[in-house]
């Protein structure tokens, strides 16, 4: 029984915001990113300036719209991204 894998079916498909370009109010940009992901200034810039990037992994469609209409905001690009479907091995 430990070696068997179950796939959850679920409404809402995990989501993953991308920042593709952080625009030239970069500062705003990190705010942003230092918002949503609660990361310190540096590596906020860090992460705002090494694009693409993502800002977000799994969350749900909602919030991935939320902080995809925060970032456009501000200037930058972003775009929610559907996670993958996970694949599994056949032993």
């Amino acid at each position: 029984m430990a070696d068997e894998y179950f796939l959850l079916v679920c409404d809402d498909v995990p989501h993953d915001v991308v920042l593709t370009d952080p625009g030239v109010r970069v500062m705003d940009v990190v705010q942003v990113v230092r918002r949503l992901t609660g990361l310190s200034l540096w590596r906020g810039k860090v992460l705002a300036t090494q694009v693409p990037a993502v800002i977000l992994a799994g969350v749900p469609e909602e919030d991935a719209a939320a902080a995809v209409s925060a970032l456009r905001d501000v200037g930058a690009r972003a775009e929610a991204r559907e996670q993958p479907e996970p694949t599994f091995q056949e032993h």
